[in-house]
């Protein structure tokens, strides 16, 4: 077949399959116009999950009659200059609305602030009808019926109505939390309609849109995060360990104000939360990275969700230490969820509701820990749950530990040996310990709340805490192999772990290079006993070449102290003195992170005296 140039329709039609996937994708392009028109209302309307209609309008600046045609020609944009690296607009490509027009049938009716009328242009399958004047007021309002009718065979891969209808309102809600000072209106077939007013573009203004958005309890299990490292500007909101999802669906991320899915953010963002959550549990996040535009490239995808940045590290690095420091300094904080799940159990009838028969103990308990945020463990299953370890097992015994011996938290432990008065403990985060029950949960009181602490899991992560801080406060003892290791690598995987030689020999791998595309393994930390040296070689490598770091060795070590710091607190069922609980108390109060255990569980639940009364009816 000899070459030939494709026809305007063909070579539209083909960019349609790049940046319209879905109707959910004409929504977001729609949508991303009307704000860079500087609109400050955008309304919505869909019929059959949009693949019907989708209309945009918005009160922005609007288009020139003049320039109608020119906004359905492609490549033709009024967001960008000369300059591809200087990108402030959520458009810039000036692909979709011609390639919406090729697939739909599409009309543009707008009128701008110095015109007295509005104008109105069309398109049917590709095929431009001319510029005709209309009524309309200022602004833009685009009309899309029909979607991909000139292409059928895109039609067989759309999901359900519902499916479709839901990944719009998803849409429409990720950019709405970039843009809070704009009132957004989603309205459905189903007469169900999703009003999001507008704030103030402001810290508390934002956050109130993200309560908008995910619900009135996030502000009150949320932390503020706000750094700074070589120009770029991290903020935003995380929730408390204690505050999670099933999956990472509510964790939203920003790049100059643009929404983006990026793998080297959500891998920081686990990275963060990586030894203070379950692996099966996500925590809850919206974060808004602000950097120079020129060092990030938010063109490598027609659809502008992925980004690349200049010095991925850079980034990385900035993600993992703003959240670590600002769980650090949150103090304890358990999430009211908690509270909540434990009110839904002690009222009459709650577990016969919730699990559709009669209610007792045990259902009554499992409707708590759902209501909680823990739906997906199961304690009694975990294969982390904790060891009952006897004095004949290798020093972990109630013999041969000490009541609590967390490590080097020297403050912790003086201020829990003074005699301190007990209206002084109330006063605390944790209050006075009064009961213990159960031999394993702690009752503490503070001055407006009763504490129920779980004493396994609180020491648990005050060991963990303590091993963690003699362990990456010097260099991780390393054991020789009798004969070297040869892994052979690709060259470029060999260069960058040659490049990392002496961060890997801190933690215990010592590697040096054997020759072309070949490293040799002398030495691994002694931690993890006899390991697959190729494997653990390989996975470094990998990860890199991902994010310039070695963040695997680390992982593996502090998975390790987390099982001996298991098996190494206190055991539940273990009769505790009233000094050594208020001591658990005073130390978990000085302990980052020690909210949840090592695995993720809550440490402790908070109930409000509030609470406590309206319980009984006395509000």
């Amino acid at each position: 077949m000899p070459i030939r140039q494709l026809s305007e329709t063909m070579i539209n039609q083909i960019a349609a399959g790049e940046v319209i996937e879905r109707p959910a994708s004409v929504v977001k392009e729609l949508v991303e116009n009307a704000l860079d028109a500087g609109a400050t209302r955008v309304e919505i309307v869909t019929a059959g999950g949009g693949l019907n209609l989708i209309r945009v309008s918005d009160d922005g600046s609007g288009i020139p009659e003049k320039e109608l045609a020119l906004a359905i020609a492609r490549h033709c944009t009024s967001k960008l200059a000369d300059n591809i690296h200087d990108i402030r607009s959520l458009g810039f490509r000036g692909e979709a609305l011609p390639s919406i027009g090729s697939v739909a049938r599409l009309s543009i009716r707008s009128r701008t602030a110095s015109s007295e009328n509005a104008a109105e242009i069309g398109i049917d399958g590709g095929r431009v009808s001319a510029v005709r004047p209309a009524a309309a007021n200022r602004g833009t309002t685009v009309e899309v019926r029909d979607l991909f009718f000139a292409t059928p065979a895109r039609l067989k891969f759309m999901k359900g109505e519902r499916a479709e209808g839901s990944a719009i309102g998803d849409v429409v809600k990720r950019i709405a939390i970039a843009f809070p000072a704009v009132r957004f209106t989603l309205a459905g077939p189903d007469r169900s309609t999703l009003e999001l007013p507008a704030t103030e573009d402001s810290p508390e203004g934002r956050l109130r849109r993200v309560a908008q958005v995910m619900g009135a309890d996030f502000p009150d299990n949320a932390i503020a995060i706000d750094a700074v490292r070589d120009g770029v500007h991290l903020a935003g909101h995380v929730s408390v360990p204690s505050f999670t999802r099933a999956n990472a669906l509510q964790q939203y991320a920003y790049v100059n104000g643009r929404p983006v899915r990026d793998k080297l953010i959500a891998g920081a963002i686990r990275g963060a939360f990586a030894d203070v959550l379950p692996r099966d549990r996500h925590a809850v996040t919206v974060l808004f990275l602000t950097l120079d535009p020129a060092i990030v490239d938010v063109n490598v995808h027609p659809a502008k969700a992925d980004v690349r940045f200049r010095d991925p590290g850079l980034v990385r690095g900035l993600i993992v230490g703003a959240i670590r420091e600002a769980l650090a300094h949150a103090g304890i904080r358990a999430a009211t969820t908690g509270a909540a799940g434990m009110m839904a159990a002690f009222r009459p009838g709650a577990a016969s509701y919730a699990h559709g028969g009669p209610a007792n103990g045990h259902r009554s308990y499992e409707a708590a820990y759902r209501a909680s945020g823990f739906a997906g463990f199961d304690p009694a299953r975990s294969p982390q749950r904790p060891l009952d370890m006897g004095s004949a097992n290798g020093g972990f015994g109630e013999d041969e530990q000490a009541a609590f011996d967390a490590g080097p938290l020297h403050s912790a432990d003086a201020r829990a040996g003074q005699d301190q008065a007990a209206e002084t403990l109330l006063g605390t985060a944790l209050g006075a310990a009064r009961a213990q029950v159960h031999e394993n949960y702690i009752v503490a009181q503070t001055r407006d709340s009763l504490v129920i602490v779980d004493q396994h899991a609180a020491h648990e992560r005050l060991v963990y805490e303590a091993l963690k801080n003699a362990l990456h406060s010097r260099a991780v003892p390393s054991q020789m192999l009798l004969l070297p290791e040869i892994v052979d690598l690709p060259e470029e995987d060999a260069e960058r772990l040659a490049m990392h030689s002496e961060t890997l020999a801190r933690f215990g791998l010592g590697i040096e290079r054997f020759g072309p595309g070949a490293v040799a393994v002398r030495e691994t930390p002694s931690m993890l006993g006899e390991t697959n040296v190729q494997q653990l070689v390989r996975d470094l490598a990998d990860e890199i070449a991902d994010n310039d770091t070695v963040g695997t060795l680390k992982e593996r070590l502090d998975r390790i102290a987390a099982t001996m710091a298991c098996h190494g607190s206190v055991r539940s069922g273990r009769l505790l003195k009233p000094e050594e609980m208020n001591a658990l108390l005073r130390q978990m109060e000085a302990t980052p992170g020690s909210g949840t255990c090592n695995h993720g569980r809550p440490t402790y639940i908070e109930l409000k005296l509030a609470d406590i009364e309206r319980l009984f009816g006395r509000r």
